[in-house]
């Protein structure tokens, strides 16, 4: 009996503990765990220790806030990068999603987060300081603010720009429109406002 309850708080504690993840709900978290349980305990374990390498061995780049396993982030260290552009986003994903188009060959700078005032985050909460230290010592001209295009994204957006243009660099912002096979009637008034913005000449 005593073993039978033994199983069930590790179940428990596993349910609980897949239930904190970003996005899983009780059935998802009950859905992982029951497969966990009829795979290989080698492949359970190749999981677990998969995830307690990447807790030990990545961090955060002390340069632009990406994550990283040396020193800094391979994007950081790689010389071949354009250093006249820095690509500012919110959070590290958002390198990894401009990384796959393979057009941009300049450096990023991740915030961690944005500016919310419901949620008491201001730019102290966020890595601006850092940023603007940035600027100050490296020869950038142009910074382009590729945050999300929804409220707290564009305020992001427009204190950054501000800020920025008073030091005399440019800032540009990604034009951000309606994606193909959408329909106008239904994009939100920020897309339709963005598609408009970056039109361009046919």
């Amino acid at each position: 009996m005593n073993g039978g309850g033994n199983d069930g708080r590790a179940l428990q504690r596993l349910l609980d503990e897949l239930g904190r993840l970003p996005s899983i709900g009780p059935k998802t978290a009950q859905r992982i765990a029951f497969h966990l349980l009829s795979t290989e305990k080698e492949e359970a374990r190749r999981l677990a220790h998969a995830i307690i390498d990447v807790t030990d061995q990545v961090h955060f780049c002390p340069v632009c806030f990406n994550y990283a396993t040396g020193d800094t982030c391979s994007i950081c260290a790689d010389s071949t990068r354009d250093r006249s552009a820095i690509c500012v986003v919110s959070e590290p994903r958002d390198v990894t999603a401009i990384e796959r188009a393979g057009v941009y060959r300049g450096l990023y700078h991740v915030l961690g987060g944005v500016i919310s005032p419901m949620d008491k985050i201001g730019p102290d909460q966020l890595h601006v300081r850092e940023l603007l230290s940035r600027l100050a010592a490296d020869e950038v001209e142009e910074v382009i603010i590729a945050t999300n295009p929804n409220v707290e994204g564009e305020a992001t957006a427009t204190y950054l720009s501000r800020t920025i243009r008073a030091l005399g660099i440019r800032v540009s912002r990604f034009a951000i429109g309606l994606p193909v096979g959408s329909e106008v009637e239904y994009a939100d008034e920020i897309t339709l406002a963005r598609a408009i913005e970056g039109r361009s000449e046919l």
